[in-house]
């Protein structure tokens, strides 16, 4: 489908790389992090615990919680990788397949205690609570374009929705580490390795309004960003609907579920000002049915983009754009690949069955779409450059 060579996905094996960092350190930290947040049964605790214990080290097995919704497809992905350890396997596997296991082990489709529990909750909640002045700062600066919309001020918009992505709970959790402050939607051109934002914003202003598609990344303060990016389309009538994609269940420590989108509105109520307005806003968009919540499995599984089911390639095709957000989100889309980091972004990407728009900012070792020399001049200045949380993309494929 590619018409492309396949370069070799990023795996743990390699040393010295952040996939392997991920693997040996973040994953078994993560799952610690679990069992501190949350009271568990000793059942869940020793569940849990012996999920560190495999890591790095043991085969990947199938999953146990058979009456699950999902578990076929996993166990039908499973086999292709043969009996190899988390460091042998594909990175993007070994993560989603990590944060399916948390699943298992807490029983979150299983009858009992565990049922339904997000084990990020805390996490999620903390990150919610912090975000509000922010989040306020950008609907104040946000309201004067819903008056007075036009292709500048959508762009301005989508860099407020690229810019929220540098929080992320799973590598900097609330309250416990410092988040990367050298780029923000205040003065983050500087690191904006390739802006495509007006390209963007012209295909929506040049036709007629139609739906537009959201790939959600984090809950939290990013979530925040993005629903107030829906509201500004909506409002603007820059699209009918706004559909947004998120995860069917807990997935990594941030990644955004419907339930999250509803406790994301909730704060705004009872605010002042545009914060509260934007609330206001936002629960009509949801009761009318112009800003829709939609999940799917394949979201959650081990497969890159062009693998995505007809089901998902047929509703994708009807949207006049869709926006990819976040650095999972990307690595899926690019298949976590070792691209050249200059091979044309709408090349590879040039399988998806919509307009897209990839709005990522930069923290794992996967990269495309940059000018030759560009990524050499870059690690001059920044060496962490590629996972540090600093660098940010607008990448726009206009090809269907």
């Amino acid at each position: 489908m590619l018409n492309l060579t396949l370069p070799a996905p990023l795996c743990g094996a390699e040393h010295g790389t952040f996939a392997e960092d991920t693997i040996v350190r973040r994953l078994p930290g993560i799952a610690r992090q679990v069992l501190a947040e949350n009271t568990w049964q000793p059942a869940q605790q020793e569940r849990l615990e012996a999920l560190i214990a495999e890591i790095p080290h043991a085969p990947l097995r199938r999953l146990r919680d058979v009456t699950a919704p999902d578990v076929r497809a996993w166990n039908r992905a499973l086999p292709r990788l043969a009996g190899k350890d988390w460091l042998e396997t594909p990175w993007f596997v070994a993560e989603m397949y990590f944060f399916r296991r948390i699943l298992e082990a807490t029983g979150y489709y299983q009858p009992g205690t565990g049922l339904g529990q997000d084990p990020y909750a805390l996490q999620k909640q903390q990150g919610l609570a912090g975000c509000l002045p922010a989040v306020r700062a950008a609907a104040e600066r946000a309201q004067p374009w819903l008056a007075k919309p036009a292709a500048g001020s959508l762009a301005q918009m989508l860099k407020l929705s690229l810019w929220a992505n540098q929080v992320d709970l799973s590598l900097w959790p609330a309250g416990k580490a410092e988040r990367p402050d050298h780029a923000s939607w205040q003065h983050g051109e500087a690191f904006l390795l390739c802006d495509q934002a007006a390209e963007a914003a012209a295909h929506l202003t040049c036709q007629p309004p139609g739906r537009i598609d959201v790939l959600v990344d984090n809950a939290g303060q990013e979530l925040a960003f993005d629903l107030l990016l829906a509201d500004f389309l909506l409002t603007s009538r820059a699209a009918r609907r706004v559909r947004l994609h998120l995860k069917p269940h807990p997935t990594y420590v941030a990644d955004a579920t419907p339930l999250d989108v509803r406790e994301g509105v909730a704060p705004f109520h009872g605010q002042t000002g545009a914060l509260g307005g934007l609330g206001g806003r936002l629960e009509a968009h949801l009761d009318s049915g112009r800003l829709q919540l939609s999940t799917d499995y394949f979201w959650t599984l081990p497969y890159a983009a062009w693998e995505m089911p007809s089901r998902l390639q047929q509703s994708l095709k009807r949207a006049r754009l869709v926006i990819l957000k976040g650095d999972a989100n990307y690595r899926r889309l690019v298949g976590d690949r070792h691209w050249a980091f200059d091979t044309p972004f709408a090349q590879i990407v040039g399988y998806f069955p919509a307009p897209l728009l990839a709005l990522r900012v930069s923290k794992s070792e996967v990269m495309a779409g940059l000018a030759p020399g560009q990524a050499e001049a870059v690690s001059r200045k920044d060496p962490a450059w590629l996972t540090n949380g600093k660098w940010g993309l607008i990448q726009f494929s206009q090809r269907p």
